[in-house]
């Protein structure tokens, strides 16, 4: 039986991969990525770019395959996984719930494996179990919903967490149903939860509306009902082409404390937010 992980990547595109292998490339839905343009100098997305750059992940870090890279370096100053890393790293809180091709679901302490698994992932949509990865995965300190499915739930992973006796969890959700489950936990637990909104693209503004009112910190994607969702409520904002917004106080500390850990010069000024230079957006914002 084939493995087959099928995900929305550069642009939002529907990508499926088999065995190691592209098997299928979507239209994306946007044509600029400034994060892809800054990191791989990739001025237009289209198929052939993204099969390129998916194949390129394949072999440099052996994404959807057994010899998978788990634990990596800063990929950006300020993503999801770079956040809940510093935040697990410093003690702000003491889970990560976070999704990988190949496992689904993981629940760990590990800073490092918290970034490996998703400093340069896209948004898996399904996934099956690859054995040898779920090994090394466990090895260093996941914890998989299911030792034999690749499940991928986001709520059900927080759920686990509190069980197993961690406190302070941060997840990362893509959709607001999700959001609000993790929310209904954390009413029902008395645990902290840091809900981490994440690849928001698309997003309708009715349902963004309720996202950023149910999340901690989201990043704004390509999405300009997050952008128009945030104004007046965001707390910090890091970022302006692909933008991180806190939206609470625990939110706020997560990123100044990533800040902390960032090496290169950060200017910090008050403002009203958000703030989003015209020329650094994501093209076109939908």
């Amino acid at each position: 039986m084939k493995d087959r992980h099928v995900m929305e990547a550069m642009g939002k595109a529907y990508v499926v991969v088999e065995d190691g292998h592209v098997v299928e490339v979507g239209e994306p839905l946007i044509e600029r990525c400034p994060i892809f343009a800054k990191a791989r100098g990739i001025q237009e997305i289209n198929q052939e770019v993204i099969k390129q750059n998916i194949e390129f992940r394949i072999r440099d870090f052996g994404m959807c395959t057994g010899e998978r890279a788990i634990e990596m370096e800063v990929f950006v100053g300020f993503g999801a996984s770079e956040v809940m890393m510093t935040g697990l790293r410093q003690g702000l809180i003491d889970a990560s719930v976070s999704v990988c091709e190949g496992v689904g679901t993981v629940i760990t302490s590990s800073p490092t494996l918290t970034q490996g698994i998703g400093a340069r992932i896209s948004g898996v949509i399904e996934t099956t179990l690859i054995p040898k990865l779920k090994n090394r995965v466990e090895e260093k300190g996941g914890i998989l919903l299911d030792g034999n499915t690749a499940i991928i739930n986001q709520p059900l992973g927080v759920a686990r967490a509190i069980e197993i006796g961690f406190e302070r969890v941060a997840v990362t959700v893509a959709t607001l149903s999700d959001a609000q489950q993790c929310r209904l936990i954390e009413r029902e637990t008395g645990a902290t939860v840091v809900v981490i909104g994440v690849h928001v693209t698309g997003m309708e503004q009715d349902v963004a509306s309720d996202f950023v009112d149910a999340v901690d910190i989201t990043t704004g994607c390509a999405s300009r009902a997050i952008r128009e969702s945030v104004s007046n409520k965001a707390l910090a904002q890091v970022g302006t082409g692909v933008p991180l917004f806190a939206l609470s106080q625990k939110g706020k500390e997560l990123l100044l404390e990533r800040a902390k850990e960032v090496t290169t010069p950060i200017l910090i000024n008050t403002m009203k937010l958000p703030v989003l230079p015209e020329d650094k957006q994501p093209r076109p914002l939908i």
